[in-house]
């Protein structure tokens, strides 16, 4: 871990759970691979339909958030108009195994969709269990390397933000990026979510460089790419990091090693607006990074604390969004509601982040707005889009 640059940046070390729980999903798992398949159960949309929810509850690492996505995913179901949901509630223990036996449990409960696991490898286990009974899982997982086969994911990945980001770079003349990134999993995927969001929006990566989680190594890796950012004429540098990692410490070491905000448009694949205690940092003002709709996340979070009286967990919408697609394409009465076919419809659904929806290769796509940080406060620069007709997409 960094070392202590000073009792401003040692305040900024404190892990953040839900960034913590982002990356514990992202754990190495074997892929069940190709695209999603067409098929699934047949449901009578008159009847209640059984739905299977696989949380982590006796996990002593991530009970909190087990039951966060509980209580959305009920909260969802109450707010079904017409729809007859029977939600049954199995404990993956936060093990790959548990899941698996408990997916099959709940199939042979009578369950025709599940909803979780959280962590990744858990619901590529849950997915390779029920993949010869054609049942589909909707994970909490935000790992694209479980995607595909009967396996989706609705967390919000990398290549949502990097593509949202990118386009809107290459919009406003700041297409020219350098990536300065972690040297673990979760900045390689980073990286690699540029490159490949670059490619579809016409910007260009200039270089990357990696880094270790030390002071030393960070140092080192924002020379080379300060080196890299002139030869190449970067307009921009865009950070794979997360408060519960190292960027506190590169949104200040940065600008003093010479990389100016005033020069480089800064952005970020993670939530900045996350450490209102960072918003004093010099790399962050001005900066770019996305965000969920607002107006639709104040409403969630709102009705969720007067339910149960007290805040959701960052985690929890996931666990009301899988309801609300669910709930949305049973209400449709069709029989196959329930299918990869219904399932990636294009139109997709309205989520307590804004629209979403969920493609044909296990991934998802969600609709963020533009944010940066000025004065202080998160200011929306460009909103999310309402439909994936709108501008943003």
């Amino acid at each position: 871990m960094f070392a202590v640059l000073s009792s401003a940046r040692k305040a900024m070390t404190r892990v953040v759970a839900v960034s913590s729980l982002l990356w514990l999903a992202a754990c190495d798992a074997s892929m069940i691979g190709g695209l999603a398949g067409s098929g699934g159960p047949s449901v009578d949309t008159n009847a209640p339909v059984r739905v299977a929810l696989l949380v982590p509850k006796s996990d002593p690492g991530a009970g909190v958030v087990a039951r966060s996505l509980e209580n959305a995913a009920r909260l969802a179901v109450a707010d079904l108009d017409g729809v007859q949901i029977d939600l049954q509630v199995y404990d993956t223990a936060g093990s790959a195994s548990t899941a698996a036996a408990q997916a099959q449990r709940a199939v042979d409960d009578g369950a025709k969709i599940i909803l979780g696991p959280l962590f990744g490898e858990a619901a590529n286990a849950a997915g390779v269990a029920v993949a010869d009974e054609g049942i589909n899982v909707l994970s909490f997982s935000n790992t694209p390397g479980i995607a595909g086969g009967n396996v989706f994911i609705l967390g919000n990945t990398f290549a949502n933000s990097a593509d949202r980001l990118l386009k809107y770079a290459a919009g406003q003349g700041k297409g020219r990026v350098a990536v300065l990134h972690t040297n673990n999993v979760p900045g390689q995927v980073g990286r690699n979510a540029v490159q490949s969001a670059a490619a579809r929006s016409g910007a260009t990566v200039v270089g990357t460089e990696a880094y270790d989680l030390t002071t030393e190594s960070l140092s080192a890796a924002l020379e080379r790419i300060k080196a890299v950012m002139a030869q190449q004429d970067a307009q921009s540098l865009i950070l794979t990091d997360d408060w519960a990692g190292g960027l506190s410490v590169v949104l200040q070491l940065a600008p003093e090693k010479g990389i100016s905000p005033a020069s480089t448009q800064y952005m970020g694949l993670s939530r900045w607006d996350a450490r209102s205690d960072g918003f004093n940092l010099p790399g962050i003002q001005g900066g770019w990074f996305t965000m969920p709709n607002r107006a639709a996340q104040s409403s969630f979070e709102s009705r969720f604390t007067a339910a149960y009286g007290s805040a959701p967990h960052e985690l929890a919408g996931l666990g009301y969004d899988g309801i609300a697609a669910i709930g949305a394409l049973v209400g449709q009465g069709r029989r196959d509601a329930l299918t990869g076919r219904a399932l990636t419809q294009s139109a997709g659904f309205q989520g307590t982040g804004g629209v979403f929806r969920l493609l044909s290769d296990g991934t998802n796509e969600r609709g963020l707005a533009i944010a940066t940080v000025r004065n202080n406060q998160v200011v929306i620069i460009d909103p999310a889009p309402r439909s994936f007709s709108g501008a943003g997409f």
